[in-house]
């Protein structure tokens, strides 16, 4: 049983409301509004009758098919759109169903439902990732200065503020809103060129009826058919994963934020939340750790999107194909993974009080930088860095403080005074432009619609 479409793990990844733009119903229901439109495009273009219309779009509806029928078909034939079109046919109507799907072919109806999906999937992806940013916003606003360890390579760099870390968080999420637009642009493209994308069978107006099917799906018109050209998809395939690369980042953060020995930040605890069978104090970020597992997961199968892009001449023997293994996947896990991080960034619950006594833990190993710095317009950069890295490897050795030792120390009481150092190695003056880089942010995030 995969995991995304187990009774009991399903809660863990993906969402009812992303499952079903991608169910069965909502696939075949995107098929036939495809051959409806067709139809009543080809009527308003003197293609076929009008009196066929009527009846193409009335039995257009998911709940005229055979859908056990159509699974039988798709097992010999390799897709349902034969079957479909046959049941349409037949529910229309002997003088209607000449006309059903008249100049398509299967693979135009097939990427258009799909376009469709992804269209409707999209906006749900659009609208969590601005929710994420407007509440990392507010976070960042509420803890603009409040002051905590950097860390880089997992130990203590400089203060920061954790306003800057929720602010950091937050701003690739605009520009993730930038890229989807602009992808959506390019993907919502109506696909429909017939057998070999030439458009043939419908003469001289092929072209008249793509760009007049497009406008009756409310898509875009291609400059040629795009049934070889999946770069469009494939991009989508990559905006999913910098998405969840970047929720990904916040959930990891989130997790060693957590962690025993730091206890900075918690995940909402309630009762049962994150506990293990065997020891009754934990209390484990497991939003953060399935928000984790589904990026993982995204970025696992975007590779099959890319293999996609080489296809054989005018249709692929294999590489879409591949597509519906990967992309609907993709969206589910992708859309789990957003309203678990909904979940954690709105009811994290950081521990400025713990922040500030890590800050201080280290013996003021921190501030060593700030020190270097005071002391870099006496004796320049270098000079400056070689003396306090020498002040530090002392105070490690001896396990003492950082502001006694370079308050012992002649090179520094040379040229800094005890008030200059204890001023120097005040964590809370430190955080350089983390509240302006915070307002920044803020700024480009309250702009977001």
């Amino acid at each position: 049983m995969i995991a995304t479409d187990s009774q009991i793990q399903a809660a863990n990844f993906g969402t009812a409301e992303i499952r079903e733009i991608f169910s069965d119903r909502a696939w075949m229901q995107h098929m036939l509004d495809f051959e409806a439109a067709l139809a009543r495009v080809e009527a308003r273009l003197g293609i076929i009758p009008s009196s066929a219309v009527q009846a193409i779009a009335s039995a257009a509806r998911v709940e005229n098919l055979d859908v056990v029928a159509i699974m039988r078909s798709t097992q010999l034939v390799g897709y349902p759109v034969v079957e479909l079109t046959r049941q349409l046919a037949a529910r229309a109507g002997a003088d209607a169903a000449r006309y059903v799907h008249l100049g398509a072919t299967t693979q135009d109806v097939l990427d258009t439902a799909t376009v469709l999906q992804i269209r409707a999937a999209m906006a749900i992806v659009r609208r969590d990732v601005i929710v994420i940013a407007k509440s990392l916003a507010h976070r960042a606003r509420q803890y603009r200065d409040t002051p905590m360890a950097g860390r880089t390579h997992l130990q203590h760099a400089v203060p920061i503020t954790f306003g800057y870390k929720c602010a950091i968080w937050a701003e690739p999420l605009v520009a993730h809103v930038d890229r989807i637009d602009q992808a959506m642009a390019r993907v919502a493209v109506v696909q429909f060129g017939g057998a070999a994308g030439t458009l043939a069978s419908l003469g001289e107006k092929g072209v008249e009826v793509m760009e007049a099917l497009a406008h009756e799906l409310d898509l875009g018109a291609p400059t040629t058919p795009w049934h070889v050209s999946r770069a469009a998809f494939a991009e989508i395939a990559s905006v999913l994963s910098m998405v969840c690369g970047s929720i990904g980042k916040i959930a990891n953060d989130v997790i060693l934020l957590s962690q025993s020995e730091i206890g900075e930040v918690a995940e909402e605890h309630e009762e049962s939340r994150g506990s293990s069978s065997t020891m009754p104090q934990k209390r484990n970020p497991i939003a953060s750790e399935f928000v984790l597992a589904a990026v993982r997961g995204v970025h696992a199968l975007a590779p099959m999107m890319f293999a996609a892009m080489i296809p054989e001449h005018e249709r692929s023997t294999s590489s879409w194909q591949s597509e519906p293994l990967a992309f609907p996947q993709m969206f589910v896990l992708a859309a789990g993974a957003l309203e678990r991080t909904i979940s954690i960034v709105d009811n994290m619950v950081p521990d400025a009080q713990r922040m500030r006594r890590n800050l201080e833990s280290n013996h003021g190993l921190i501030m060593a930088e700030a020190l270097a710095t005071r002391l870099t317009a006496a004796l320049g950069r270098a000079g400056a860095h070689g003396i306090v890295e020498r002040v530090c490897g002392l105070a490690i050795e001896q396990g003492r403080a950082l502001a006694d030792v370079a308050r012992e120390n002649r090179e520094v009481r040379a040229h800094l005074s005890e008030a200059e150092i204890t001023q120097a190695l005040d964590p809370t003056s430190y955080t350089g432009s983390s509240g302006a880089l915070v307002d920044r942010v803020c700024a480009r995030v309250d702009a977001m619609r």
